[in-house]
């Protein structure tokens, strides 16, 4: 029958294993040391590194005052809003909303060589495009969803 051999692992000591390669690093990763010695250099002339040192010398006044101040009412609506505002525009497709940006600036265009402004008949003529109808029934359609809560816009379209 087959006998066991014995093993015993060697000792390694981690420390050794660090040193060899904290010695060899300036070696193997010399660009990367030498960029990053040039950003910190950057960032003390600038006073970055001031800044962040009295950050974290601030801790905790500023952890003190950021609970003092996110618990108002005020404050945490408006995280919210800033967050349902995140959420809408990140859901946008960006393809359209990049048409819509470049066809705003030939649109500003157009307009700023223009010598007088559109005549009522000019404005009914631009009205009529297929495309100006979609736009228009695009913003017709926002404006009940935007009513304020318990605004009757069926009311307030029909006052005026």
């Amino acid at each position: 029958m087959a006998q066991p051999v014995a093993f015993t692992p060697k000792k390694a000591d981690p420390r050794v294993e660090l040193q060899r390669r904290l010695a060899a690093a300036p070696n193997e990763h010399a660009e990367a040391l030498l960029v990053a010695y040039d950003l910190l250099e950057e960032a003390h002339r600038q006073g970055i590194l001031d800044a962040l040192h009295g950050a974290v010398k601030a801790k905790d006044t500023i952890v003190s005052l950021l609970a003092k101040y996110g618990t108002e009412p005020v404050n945490i609506n408006a995280l919210r809003h800033v967050i349902a505002v995140g959420q809408m525009v990140g859901s946008f497709d960006p393809e359209p909303i990049s048409n819509l940006a470049r066809e705003a600036r030939a649109a500003m265009e157009t307009q700023r060589l223009e010598s007088l402004p559109p005549s009522l008949w000019q404005l009914f003529k631009r009205m009529t495009h297929p495309d100006a109808r979609r736009g228009l029934s695009f913003v017709t359609s926002m404006l009940p969803r935007s009513a304020a809560p318990g605004g009757n816009i069926n009311r307030d379209l029909a006052g005026s």
